[in-house]
């Protein structure tokens, strides 16, 4: 890796460095260019010394500096939760690592999640027939908020990675209607364009607000951005 000092008006580290990485004969272009962008930018920095396991943190403090999401006592489920980032910021918005809390975090993903005091995590496909049973045992109770930052796995072609993502996002409403308690909250990750309509519907129905943001920390260059759900009403039935 070779460093190049940075203009007086870029944003960086402290430093002033870009941190430059060579191509090796075994590294693959496209692995460059994320390991390069890993090495310059300031939110990895930021969750390296605050000790948060993924720059992801930072997008939930935003959205929840934004939307008021969490507080002390809530029950929370955080879908797709590796590699904990998230699950770390909902423990200390909700005090859930303090004695005597009664808050319930539960934080589920289908690859084991390095233990997080204050939080239950454990493995699960939230797809599964018997995960809502699940959840709600582990809680204890209805959730008062589902969040989801889950992405499939894309391969650059924007209309099938937006219809990859909108099909996690879909999903993971589904199942969240069927775990929150009333006034609850719902957050997903989607992509550039929105929630599409007949989902959007849905929601507006379900839910009191429906909003889309995109906080900050989320890369400019990335097409991501997020739904935000609030009043949750009840599961909506057929008229």
């Amino acid at each position: 890796m070779t460093a190049k000092k940075r203009g007086s008006g870029a944003q960086g580290s402290g430093r002033g460095l870009v941190v430059k990485v060579k191509t090796a004969k075994r590294r693959k272009t496209s692995s460059v260019r994320w390991l390069q962008r890993q090495l310059n930018d300031p939110y990895v920095e930021k969750a390296h010394k605050e000790g948060y396991r993924s720059r992801a943190a930072y997008k939930l403090i935003e959205l929840d500096d934004r939307f008021k999401l969490l507080r002390s006592g809530m029950a929370v489920l955080d879908l797709g939760a590796a590699p904990g980032g998230w699950t770390q910021v909902i423990v200390q918005r909700t005090h859930a690592d303090r004695p005597g809390s009664k808050s319930r975090i539960v934080a589920i993903d289908l690859s084991a999640v390095e233990p997080i005091p204050g939080a239950d995590l454990f493995q699960l496909d939230f797809m599964a027939d018997d995960a809502p049973q699940i959840i709600r045992e582990r809680l204890g109770r209805a959730a008062d908020v589902v969040l989801s930052d889950m992405a499939p796995y894309t391969i650059g072609h924007a209309n099938t990675d937006h219809i990859r993502i909108m099909g996690l996002a879909e999903a993971a409403y589904e199942f969240a209607i069927e775990v929150l308690a009333p006034g609850g909250a719902f957050v997903a990750k989607v992509f550039q364009g929105g929630t599409e309509g007949e989902l959007l519907g849905r929601m507006k129905l379900a839910f009191k607000t429906v909003r889309h943001a995109k906080p900050p920390a989320s890369r400019t260059e990335s097409s991501e951005m997020y739904v935000v759900a609030t009043g949750f009403r009840g599961t909506p039935t057929a008229g």
